[in-house]
């Protein structure tokens, strides 16, 4: 396989398991797209994505377009010859003179059992929904989202206590595991991709800003899953008179029934009245601040009990 001219297109850490296996496993890897350099941190530098830095570390030549519309970039992706292109979490939708370019199309490591989830959040949307399981899907791509025929899928189980970061990492080796050798295989002809169900079908649209927001009086299960699905982004939140607070980690309690408005803080222990049950706030961080646990927390921010948390949707 080593001889099977490769692109890969990816941004973000999830897909950079998969740059790594396709170079260890000799795949000639002639040439990485990402998305442009981002302002980030305190001091909003531009910053490479993880990609780019590690297409720099294996020596591999990135390329970086704002958009794949641009018919000069068509022409320069067309002019690698590609036998395929590897695309995990690239952040652009592929135009069909890309799509089509290599001999073998484009392959796509997905995170997510299709054809549920299709979209940009599938981890997000598995954890809050309550999906037991999920996993990873190697799919050559069509012109719709996510809809193209599947070359393998492998699944896992959600954890009662796994967050968006805990199933995203396990995801993103799964997924770099899986691709090699079904790569191999379908170059060589000896794997045909599946067309997807027609049952099924679920999107996983991006998390809006309001979904991080708090509301006390859904169950504590449903609050628990909120707030391990959006760890450590965007961050599951809520309004204390001591300032806004993000949610990291909890233990649903659902027969600590209080009677007690939804959203007030019971004891000492930070256990929050829900909607039905109880969540005790085990990790937390203020604005500002690193991740702490709730002991840690209450010594400097005062959360007596009998507080009341988020009573006031914030505006759209």
């Amino acid at each position: 396989m080593s001889n099977l001219r490769v692109a890969f297109m990816g941004t973000p850490g999830f897909a950079v398991p998969s740059l790594t296996a396709l170079h260890d496993a000799g795949y000639r890897v002639v040439q990485v797209y990402t998305q442009p350099p981002r302002p980030a941190g305190r001091g909003k530098k531009l910053q490479k994505s993880a990609v780019h830095k590690e297409a720099e570390r294996l020596g591999v030549p990135v390329r970086t377009p704002g958009s794949l519309k641009d018919p000069d970039e068509q022409a320069a992706f067309k002019a690698l010859d590609l036998d395929v292109a590897v695309v995990a979490a690239y952040g652009q939708i592929l135009p069909k003179a890309i799509l089509d370019a290599p001999r073998l199309g484009c392959v796509n490591v997905h995170a997510s059992l299709l054809p549920r989830w299709r979209g940009a959040a599938p981890i997000h949307r598995a954890i809050l929904e309550g999906d037991a399981e999920t996993g990873v899907s190697i799919m050559v791509m069509d012109k719709g989202l996510d809809t193209g025929p599947v070359l393998a899928e492998q699944r896992t189980a959600i954890g009662g206590e796994d967050t968006n970061a805990d199933v995203h990492d396990r995801l993103a080796y799964m997924g770099a595991d899986l691709l090699v050798p079904s790569l191999r295989a379908y170059a060589m002809g000896a794997l045909q991709p599946l067309p997807q169900p027609a049952d099924g079908v679920t999107y996983a649209a991006k998390i809006d800003k309001a979904e991080a927001w708090i509301d006390w009086s859904a169950p504590a299960e449903r609050v628990d899953r909120q707030v391990r699905a959006l760890n450590p982004q965007p961050g599951a939140w809520t309004e204390t008179p001591a300032g806004r607070l993000k949610v990291l980690m909890g233990v649903p309690e659902a027969s600590g029934e209080s009677g007690a408005v939804p959203g007030t803080v019971l004891d000492e222990q930070l256990r929050v009245a829900c909607g039905t049950g109880v969540l005790r706030v085990t990790v937390a961080q203020r604005a500002g601040r690193a991740p702490m646990d709730a002991e840690t927390l209450l010594r400097g921010f005062a959360l007596p009990p009998g507080t009341v948390l988020g009573q006031t949707e914030p505006a759209a």
